[in-house]
């Protein structure tokens, strides 16, 4: 059975750290092929929280973060490896989110994903853009 976990970045341990920006970078940078730097200064921001799921041996299998950025909270990272996929653990991240902070909610999605982010009642909020060569969409969900 995994485990979610929810912390501000200064709880989070340094081994947990490292297997979640691995995890980032393995899907994001690796898989996705987009060069671009994850470590953006939001991770350190007072209101973010980083959310991750671990499996029985302490291995990272999925993690976003959230970031209150006062009038919106922010829910965004959102990945799961690739071994990990089609357990419902992106779900139960986006789901955890939803729980655990007061709407609204944006998030720079990926426009193949606006389908599966809208049952959890995000609807597209601007148009599609190019993100580091992958098409993105503004979406948001008031409550």
């Amino acid at each position: 059975m995994s485990s979610l976990h929810d912390r501000p970045l200064a709880e989070v341990p340094p081994a947990t750290l490292y297997g979640i920006l691995r995890l980032r970078s393995q899907v994001f940078v690796v898989e996705q092929d987009c060069v671009f730097l994850d470590l953006d200064g939001r991770d350190l921001e007072p209101g973010c929280r980083q959310l991750w799921i671990e499996d029985d041996d302490g291995t990272v299998v999925a993690t976003a973060r959230v970031i209150d950025e006062g009038a919106v909270r922010h829910i965004g990272r959102i990945v799961t490896d690739e071994a990990a996929r089609g357990r419902g653990l992106g779900a139960r991240l986006v789901e955890h989110a939803l729980a655990t902070s007061e709407p609204p909610w944006v998030m720079q999605a990926q426009a193949r994903l606006a389908e599966w982010y809208a049952t959890f009642g995000f609807a597209i909020d601007g148009l599609e853009y190019l993100d580091d060569g992958i098409l993105h969409v503004q979406m948001r969900r008031d409550r």
